[in-house]
């Protein structure tokens, strides 16, 4: 056996007698798949829970067309508390339309009669069933303006000379994938977290143990060594990532997301085409990761400097949550971006171009020799054997 297939197989067994190795091979793909599917979870049964939304209305007995009208759009109206003002204000009740005593007077009259709506604008959860009522209430009004002016013997379509449809493209792939953008997130994470306590562990953990020392002096070229740790360290993170790739696909499963009329169906392909995109990226993250444990004098400091480059595949994930961007052609030259925008059309259900994760795979490719190779330099001067 070559060298570095030695170093490699020691590695490897180290990196399993280690109980924090095993802890982010085995907690980390259960944890962030769980926290997506709860996160999911909750979003739908809240948006959903607006299809059965509870209207109090105040003087109802004013307004019996207004409350059919409202009950025949599925909402439930029922009473208004004693003082809505402090039901809104508690979070008690969404929501409270308040009906003016002179609605009936005005309305018979065919004068504008007045509705209150009492909200809280500061409370993010009830403002999709805010608007659902204020457009059904508008609806009304519209339809009540349309009959008296039938009623006069004037055409109601007069008054509207342009009727706007709506022509819906998107598929249900393409609909939920808003929802699923911390799917890519987590995957990449992944990435980051498999190999990180190898790599911790092989360098900075063997100076602080006084191991790394004897280690240098076999008759090892430092190349072979770096490689060794470095392939050890790319096995944990790619069993890492697809792990976390399987339980998020089964997490996703139960995800009641066609109450919404959405879908995240991942079949076989799909799932080995976000592996394939996804797993050269480890590459570089451990080449990465190798290279700056070896600055460290200890393990804890390793620790510190590493918790930093695990901020970098949040960077993308911000800048597609803020504005969703499609694929471009420099995007697979550049990783981490190119592999969650890569994943971001795989998830909405879009063909991918297979140059995209050729590109990817030898761009990290580069970058992983590239850093192994600093790492082999580093590991050849005095400062870095010592630790100073």
């Amino acid at each position: 056996m070559s060298v570095w297939r030695v170093v490699l197989v020691k590695e490897l067994r180290d990196g399993l007698r280690d109980r924090r190795s095993l802890l982010s091979l085995l907690l980390f793909p259960l944890i962030g798949p769980l926290l997506v599917s709860v996160m999911l979870t909750q979003v739908v049964t809240r948006a959903s829970s607006q299809h059965e939304l509870t209207v109090p209305v105040a003087g109802r007995e004013r307004a019996p067309g207004l409350v059919r009208h409202l009950e025949r759009e599925g909402f439930r109206v029922v009473a208004a508390p004693a003082d809505p003002m402090s039901a809104v204000r508690e979070r008690e009740a969404d929501l409270v339309v308040l009906v003016d005593e002179s609605y009936e007077e005005r309305f018979r009259k065919g004068k504008p009669a007045r509705l209150t709506i009492v909200v809280d604008a500061a409370r993010e959860d009830a403002q999709i069933g805010t608007r659902r009522v204020r457009a059904a209430l508008e609806g009304y009004g519209a339809t009540v303006g349309a009959l008296r002016l039938l009623a006069h013997g004037v055409n109601n379509e007069l008054g509207h000379p342009l009727r706007v449809e709506e022509l819906d493209l998107s598929t249900p792939e393409q609909r939920a994938a808003p929802f699923l953008g911390l799917v890519p997130l987590f995957v990449l994470l992944a990435a980051f977290m498999g190999g990180m306590y190898t790599a911790t562990d092989a360098t900075a953990g063997e100076r602080e143990r006084g191991s790394l020392e004897p280690l240098l002096l076999t008759p090892a070229s430092r190349r072979d060594l770096v490689i060794g740790k470095w392939l050890a360290a790319v096995v944990f993170a790619t069993t890492t990532v697809l792990l976390t790739l399987g339980c998020t696909v089964a997490a996703l499963a139960q995800v009641p997301l066609e109450r919404l009329g959405m879908a995240a169906t991942l079949g076989a392909g799909d799932i080995a085409r976000v592996a394939l995109a996804i797993v050269p990226v480890t590459l570089v993250t451990c080449g990465l990761e190798l290279f700056i444990a070896s600055f460290a004098r200890s393990f804890k400091e390793a620790q510190t400097y590493l918790s930093v480059v695990i901020f970098l595949p949040t960077l993308p994930a911000l800048v597609f949550a803020l504005e969703p961007m499609r694929m471009k052609a420099w995007m697979p030259f550049v990783p981490v971006l190119g592999q969650q925008a890569l994943v971001a059309e795989i998830i909405r259900g879009e063909p991918t171009q297979p140059w995209s994760y050729v590109v990817l795979a030898a761009v990290c490719a580069l970058g992983g020799v590239a850093t192994v190779i600093g790492t082999s330099r580093l590991f050849s001067r005095e400062g870095t054997v010592v630790g100073r």
